[in-house]
């Protein structure tokens, strides 16, 4: 059982403890923020951590953990991912304990039969759902891709392409692979309804008809998906809420309880470690750069020493 601080249930309370939680990731001492507030250092820790707790379990933050909620480093290190889980925080809400969802391949097969059966766009949402799972993006990643990283001039699919610097979360280019036969399906035919409704046009005889700089998805009316800026200028920080909430309705479709974003980039790295990726080949694959942040997004089994060297010849 986990001995986790609750979060007092007056509502002013929990708002300073989260401006508590915001001070201290931008820089301030436990110290500063307890003379801040007239309470004690103690009072301050506790505090934090229990809203840092909360968050790790109801929010999609890659690598902050019950564990990692109670040290102020790896706080920080996730400042961007933690405000922006803060938009949308609620600690009245029920919290469903489901970070560690691992989804087989199986619960993928049906689960895209239920979504072609129940959506209304149905290639549309099918390649957005397989392609979390043949690539370990990130959704607002996914939001930002457009047709050229998919598709060559010649209308071909780029094999192996790269996820731009401009398109990477973290700002930094890294290859990007389209090896998946359930994901060249739904998106031929959805880029083929995308060219018989006139989204997103370009030239005949190259990218298929599309324009290659036009977002890989669009809406009905040809729009990409709504990227919003948000914190001080000159800041790298962008949400995307029209795609998240595309994903939780995707999953919904899919009867996929307890399943997320974080839960399939789990999974991917669950099926990587399967064919024998080391933490180094993984971080490359999903752009994590730290082999401690690559472990925390899923535990290895560590076997012990007898384990190891049983029948070893």
């Amino acid at each position: 059982m986990s001995c986790v601080p609750e979060l007092e249930p007056d509502g002013s309370t929990v708002a300073q403890s989260i401006r508590m939680l915001k001070e201290v990731i931008d820089g301030d001492t436990y110290e500063t923020v307890a003379a801040r507030f007239g309470v004690s250092r103690t009072a301050v820790e506790r505090r934090i951590k229990a809203i840092a707790v909360q968050l790790s379990q109801v929010a999609d933050i890659d690598g902050l953990n019950e564990d990692g909620a109670a040290f102020v480093r790896r706080l920080r290190l996730h400042r961007d991912a933690i405000l922006t889980a803060l938009v949308d925080f609620d600690p009245r809400r029920p919290v469903e304990h489901r970070s560690s969802r691992i989804v087989s391949m199986d619960e993928i097969i049906q689960a895209g039969k239920r979504i072609k059966g129940r959506s209304s766009r149905p290639w549309h949402d099918l390649s957005l759902f397989y392609l979390l799972f043949a690539t370990g993006a990130r959704p607002l990643e996914i939001a930002r891709l457009e047709v050229r990283d998919y598709l060559s001039s010649d209308g071909s699919v780029r094999r192996h392409s790269q996820m731009r610097a401009e398109v990477a979360i973290t700002g930094k280019a890294r290859p990007l692979h389209f090896a998946s036969t359930r994901l060249d399906e739904s998106l031929s035919n959805y880029l083929e309804e995308r060219l018989r409704l006139g989204l997103g046009l370009g030239r005949d005889g190259a990218y298929r008809g599309l324009d290659p700089d036009s977002r890989l998805f669009l809406s009905t009316a040809g729009e990409g998906f709504k990227i919003t800026p948000y914190g001080a200028p000159g800041q790298r920080r962008f949400l995307c809420r029209p795609i998240l909430e595309t994903y939780r309705k995707l999953f919904r479709y899919a009867e996929m309880k307890g399943v997320t974003a974080l839960s399939v980039r789990r999974t991917v790295v669950a099926r990587l470690y399967e064919r024998g990726a080391d933490e180094d080949d993984v971080g490359l694959i999903l752009g994590i750069s730290e082999r401690s942040a690559v472990r925390e997004l899923l535990a290895r089994h560590k076997p012990t020493i007898e384990q190891l060297l049983d029948e070893l010849v």
